[in-house]
């Protein structure tokens, strides 16, 4: 079964977004975002919520482009409209369900890039497997939660790697 890895950044109150989906906040260079990219090449398969997907539309993504151009993409959503013949598909309806089956499948890693009600979801449904939480040293006091509407769960955990942005890279397994 191939693993699902939540790698996401977050604010010390643990917010991946700010009011609005702002993310300005967060540092943009530096090892972490190295490191970032380097764990990308590691994924075949990307899984993000509409909100998330089309926040790529403000720095030139096209409505049916890929984001990560050597994944495979899965938008959950139950409103977006893309363009026939989109380079992503769409999973609308039973989302555990539609992932349990993406999990099934021959192939590499999966990314969860987002967002919060999205994670929470999965993570109830006993799919996510991994959660990297790349801490920045900033308070957003408001935004997307890391996890919305999730019931309690015990990660264990996995190591801690500091970088000199300030920010600390946190990995856990999940119990599920």
């Amino acid at each position: 079964m191939r693993s699902l890895t939540y790698d996401v950044a977050a604010s010390l109150d643990g917010f991946i977004a700010g009011p609005g989906g702002d993310v300005s906040a967060f540092p943009h260079e530096g090892a972490h975002v190295v490191a970032y990219q380097e764990r990308l090449g590691s994924y075949q398969t990307v899984i993000m919520g509409r909100a998330t997907y089309e926040f790529g539309y403000a720095f030139g993504l096209q409505p049916g482009a890929r984001a990560y151009p050597r994944m495979d993409h899965h938008i959950v959503s139950a409103g977006i409209d893309l363009p026939s013949g989109s380079d992503v598909s769409v999973i609308r309806g039973d989302i555990p369900g539609a992932v349990r089956r993406l999990k099934s499948k021959p192939g590499g890693d999966i990314y969860l890039c987002g967002g919060g009600r999205l994670a929470g979801l999965l993570l109830d449904a006993g799919l996510i497997d991994r959660v990297l939480i790349k801490r920045a040293p900033v308070i957003l006091g408001s935004g997307t939660p890391l996890f919305s509407d999730a019931d309690a769960h015990d990660l264990t955990p996995l190591g801690v790697e500091a970088y000199e942005s300030g920010v600390v890279l946190e990995r856990y397994a999940t119990r599920a």
